[in-house]
């Protein structure tokens, strides 16, 4: 019998600078479909969304958030590699306390033994682009 799937909690955090925000870029290794998420991760038991989204941009940039909003809670179904994913999305709007990350193209972002790039990223490319942004029921909040 396989391991039961879970829905999955994650907080994250909409860095807004003029017209862009802040985003990490992937690609479905499967279907080729690029993508790109604000930064943020997984809620974990006990922790309020709050403080989950402050705790993982912590971790994942070494940066300090501030004036974190709620935007909005999104629930996404979507397949990823091959498998159907669900996720319940706690948005947040929030700055960072160092105003030097904003003048940053991209920033140096850390997952686990992964080190990747954050970008700024216009609303309008990415409504016309081929980098979907997920989860899709964010653009309500934007």
């Amino acid at each position: 019998m396989g391991k039961k799937r879970r829905i999955r909690p994650i907080a994250i955090c909409v860095f807004r600078h003029r017209d862009r925000i802040l985003v990490y870029e992937g690609c479905d290794p499967t279907t080729g479909m690029r993508f790109c998420r604000p930064l943020g991760g997984g809620i974990e038991l006990g922790e309020h969304s709050r403080e989950a989204v402050a705790r993982e941009i912590q971790e994942e940039l070494g940066a300090t958030v501030t004036d974190l909003e709620p935007l909005g809670i999104v629930e996404s179904i979507f397949m990823y590699q091959g498998e159907q994913r669900h996720e319940i999305v706690f948005a947040y709007n929030g700055r960072f306390v160092d105003g030097s990350l904003y003048d940053q193209e991209t920033l140096a972002v850390v997952e686990g033994n992964l080190t990747f790039e954050a970008r700024w990223r216009s609303l309008d490319d990415l409504r016309r682009g081929d980098l979907h942004l997920v989860p899709p029921g964010l653009w309500d909040y934007l």
